[in-house]
């Protein structure tokens, strides 16, 4: 759910390395994290009196021992519930990591991707981890299709990169290498997400009357069911989730990745604009498992490692 400026891009042969590495990864799962949502708040390791940054929360999350995580998950590796109903993927995994430091639970919470903000806005949640990209517009309360002030913002603590990926039915490429080759084609994608943004931006530099014909669906399994069904040329979503979904949909059948990433930019935890302490002591927990080697175990395990930080940036989005 990744930013709509252009920046840099990720070679073929990075990208090829990496889906096979998400896949190994893949199959680690059912052995990996339990669900987040799921775990008794007297199963951390450390107890929130003793873990080292427990004093940086806010006193009334301290005491009550949750952060409140508001999540779409269903965006595998990132977020999403393995055979057994359990939530897993890398951010869970991050936040269990981010806990023991604090010295909390962080509870996912299961919400359609474009209302998790304005959870953020109704105190639903304390924050936001589901692969959101860190944009100025974000950050400022735009609505990137408008360009209009819609809310106050939120602050984001960056803790991943990622670029945006088109993915076609196997063997059905039909020539599509970049988004101008979209013109003329239909192509699903998730609402609320810089695919939908840039899809639509792309559409309106398609000459000859051949508009990008744009699905826009809750959730990507939902666009990856209208691909795989043969109801769109093509799909987009964030690198990690367009690879895993190659590798591992129809056992490998179903998908290719076309074209190049495109789009690199942050994923942030989004946090309400007035919960500052909040956000600091959640930059600090990630500062603090980055350079305990914690960060980059998870990292490895989904094979992402090329989209990993080196610091816990805040609002470093463009």
């Amino acid at each position: 759910m990744t930013a709509s400026s252009t920046r840099r891009t990720t070679a073929a042969q990075s990208r090829i390395a990496a889906v096979g590495a998400i896949a190994v990864a893949g199959a680690l799962v059912l052995t990996g994290c339990g669900d987040q949502t799921k775990k008794d708040s007297n199963s951390s390791s450390s107890s929130t009196a003793s873990a080292p940054l427990a004093s940086k929360l806010p006193a009334s999350i301290r005491d009550a021992g949750v952060i409140k995580v508001g999540s779409d998950i269903a965006y595998a590796p990132v977020e999403f519930k393995d055979s057994s109903g359990n939530t897993v993927g890398i951010d869970p995994d991050l936040a269990d990591a981010m806990g023991k430091q604090l010295g909390v639970k962080f509870e996912f919470q299961n919400g359609t991707f474009d209302t998790l903000i304005t959870g953020l806005r109704s105190k639903r949640y304390d924050m936001a981890m589901s692969a959101m990209t860190d944009t100025a517009d974000r950050q400022n309360g735009v609505d990137a299709d408008t360009g209009k002030k819609v809310g106050e913002g939120v602050d984001f603590v960056d803790y991943f990169t990622a670029g945006v990926s088109i993915y076609t039915p196997k063997g059905k490429t039909q020539n599509i290498k970049t988004w101008a080759d979209l013109c003329g084609k239909k192509i699903a994608v998730q609402r609320g997400t810089v695919s939908e943004d840039l899809a639509k931006s792309e559409s309106k530099k398609c000459t000859g009357g051949k508009k990008i014909a744009i699905e826009s669906y809750d959730n990507d399994q939902q666009a990856q069911t209208r691909v795989r069904a043969g109801g769109a040329d093509a799909g987009s979503s964030d690198f990690p989730v367009a690879a895993y979904a190659v590798k591992t949909s129809g056992g490998g059948k179903d998908f290719e990745l076309v074209g190049e990433q495109v789009e690199a930019a942050p994923y942030g935890i989004a946090v309400a604009k007035s919960n500052t302490q909040l956000r600091d002591a959640l930059q600090a927990a990630l500062d603090a498992i980055i350079k305990n080697g914690e960060y980059d175990k998870v990292i490895a395990k989904w094979g992402v490692e090329a989209g990993a930080v080196k610091t816990a940036a805040v609002n470093g989005g463009k």
